[in-house]
């Protein structure tokens, strides 16, 4: 099947190319900062300088093979999805159910390993750039000096292939058990997610403000409560939709859309809470912190400094996989629906009809996305605040939260209405007789 894997991938490479850039990003950040633990075990690398870079390395690495995962999951479970047809052919032609998991993995793997691969160079002058950011913020000796060695090298690689080989077994599996999901187990874990989210921003009340470890505790509840809200999300999109007051036909159509193809829009949606949540709750909480301290009068510590490096660092990678996910997947399920749009058109609706119904589902997404993210930010943020300043809602909390919507806006209506509007570009004849 490994054959038939290298076969499926040169005979249609387009298919795979979201793969491919999620891939090829993991591999260059999860390299780039381990490649921080090469450097701290250098000869004459200082205490204060070591710790500051196996923070890094540890801390950003951590979340950096969740993205990856998460990533090459979404895309994934797209290309599966709308292979099911190919796929049941497999099976009707006498494959089993192990070789088509062995195909479906070994087509990842191959993607992985040739985005880690090109993601070297990358990592390396990503890592120069990141010890660059640390020793000009007092944080590492300058005399210390870049070492890209084997642990970032592995690392990079490993992170890399697991996690696409245990995203594409996932992402097949439910093709290959007749559509059953484990759905009870799923909203188990949501429930669990939520409840200890929850528990875990509530705790910060029993903190005081001068604890080094006030920032963990709403830090990880606002990320606990967002992946409960992620699992949820099907959940969510066939409830949602339902309850919100919609007028016309784009209206009616959009909902009707979001409910049916509820498991296929789901990444989108968990794309768009975590976003939203771990995002804004992280830079409000840390504006909120430098703000406390530059009105205390005292210079921040090394410890500070590092915080703070990491909380903006892992936030931009956030950002930066987010719109990846969103884009590769809008990207994938919009293209896919060029029959769906070609009948549409036969049956009357203008092409101006159908972007406005793409437009009113891609509005849906991010309010439902923006609205369970911000909850879950909320949860995280309001604690902090109270505790480190005796408010209940920071200043800063309204421009970050303006900014995170408006990225999740752009990011999801500009991929979706442009990708449909070149999808329209092909006439409806064409397009229903070649998705046929």
């Amino acid at each position: 099947m490994s054959v038939l894997a290298l076969r499926s991938i040169r005979r249609r490479p387009g298919r795979f190319l979201a793969t491919l850039l999620s891939a090829f990003l993991g591999a260059a950040i999860v390299m780039a900062f381990q490649s921080m633990h090469d450097t701290a075990g250098q000869d004459g690398v200082d205490p204060v300088s070591a710790d500051t870079l196996g923070t890094a390395a540890g801390v950003v690495g951590g979340y950096g093979t969740l993205l990856v995962f998460f990533a090459v999951a979404s895309t994934l479970t797209v290309n599966v999805r709308q292979r099911a047809a190919e796929l049941e052919l497999l099976r009707c032609s006498g494959a089993t159910p192990a070789q088509i998991k062995r195909l479906v993995v070994g087509e990842a793997v191959a993607v992985a390993l040739v985005g880690a691969a090109a993601a070297i160079g990358p990592a390396v002058l990503g890592g120069r750039a990141l010890l660059g950011m640390f020793q000009d913020g007092g944080q590492v000796a300058r005399s210390v000096e870049y070492s890209f060695g084997p642990l970032a090298l592995s690392s990079g690689v490993a992170v890399t292939l697991l996690a696409s080989a245990g995203a594409a077994f996932l992402a097949v599996r439910r093709v290959t058990r007749g559509g059953r999901d484990r759905a009870g187990a799923k909203r188990l874990l949501a429930y669990g997610a939520l409840v200890t989210g929850a528990a875990g921003a509530g705790s910060t009340l029993l903190f005081s403000a001068t604890d080094e470890a006030l920032m963990a505790p709403p830090a990880y509840g606002a990320i606990l409560l967002s992946v409960g809200f992620a699992l949820l999300s099907p959940r969510l999109l066939k409830g949602v939709p339902a309850r919100l007051p919609l007028n016309g036909a784009s209206g009616w159509l959009a909902v009707r859309n979001l409910r049916e193809r509820a498991d296929h829009l789901a990444g989108i949606l968990v794309s768009l809470i975590m976003f939203t949540a771990v995002s804004t709750a992280t830079i409000t909480m840390q504006a909120v912190e430098s703000d406390a301290v530059r009105a205390s009068g005292l210079v921040k510590s090394v410890d500070a400094k590092n915080l703070e490096t990491l909380n903006l660092t892992v936030v931009g990678i956030v950002a930066v996989f987010v719109c990846v996910m969103l884009v590769n997947t809008l990207y994938a399920a919009t293209t896919y629906r060029s029959r769906e749009f070609g009948q549409q058109r036969l049956a009357g609706a203008t092409p101006g009809q159908v972007l406005r119904v793409v437009g009113a589902e891609g509005a849906i997404l991010t309010l439902t996305g923006v609205f369970f993210g911000t909850v879950a930010a909320l949860a995280g943020v309001v604690p902090f605040t109270v505790v480190r300043t005796d408010a209940v809602l920071p200043d800063r909390f309204p421009g970050v939260w303006l900014a995170m919507v408006a990225v999740s806006a752009a990011v999801t209506l500009g991929t979706s209405l442009g990708t449909a509007w070149r999808t329209l570009r092909t006439p409806a004849v064409a397009a229903v007789a070649s998705a046929a």
